[in-house]
């Protein structure tokens, strides 16, 4: 069976939203809008958020930063703070993670339409809400995220 992709455009806050504590991420095109080409988000986050240390070998995940300061952790170098204009990418089972520096940053992460499918599994349409742990560590097990420890301080 052939699945049909159209075309489509989202003005600014048109496409879905969700959120993880203060972390809002706008779902500009998933699997099933590309026809499983790729998938692409753009996360606002406040200073002090972050992603520990963690890993996903099948999912590649690209970061453009668009606003603010971002240190992010590959492997086992150093974090090294990323501003506005710098690209990361970071193939499937390497080891990383990020944070959050300035008051507020803006990025887009390109990537598989599985990975963002365990975004969607981790956050919630309401900013008020809190997910549960044991959501996530059933989304990690499903989507094949292990966390390998905390961010070096």
């Amino acid at each position: 069976m052939s699945q049909t992709i159209e075309a489509y455009l989202y003005q600014p806050g048109e496409s879905e939203l969700r959120w993880m504590g203060e972390t809002s991420t706008y779902f500009l095109a998933t699997g099933a809008l590309t026809g499983g080409a790729f998938a692409l988000v753009d996360e606002r986050a406040v200073q002090g958020e972050a992603v520990p240390l963690h890993k996903h070998d099948s999912d590649v995940e690209s970061f453009y930063v668009l606003e603010g300061e971002v240190s992010f952790y590959l492997g086992n170098e150093p974090g090294v703070r990323a501003s506005a204009g710098a690209f990361v990418h970071i193939p499937g089972g390497t080891i990383h993670g990020f944070r959050i520096e300035s008051e507020v940053a803006r990025y887009l992460i390109l990537t598989t339409p599985h990975h963002a499918e365990f975004y969607k599994a981790i956050s919630l349409p309401s900013p008020q809400a809190m997910i549960d742990e044991s959501v996530i560590g059933q989304a990690c097990q499903q989507y094949g995220i292990e966390f390998v420890g905390p961010l070096p301080v």
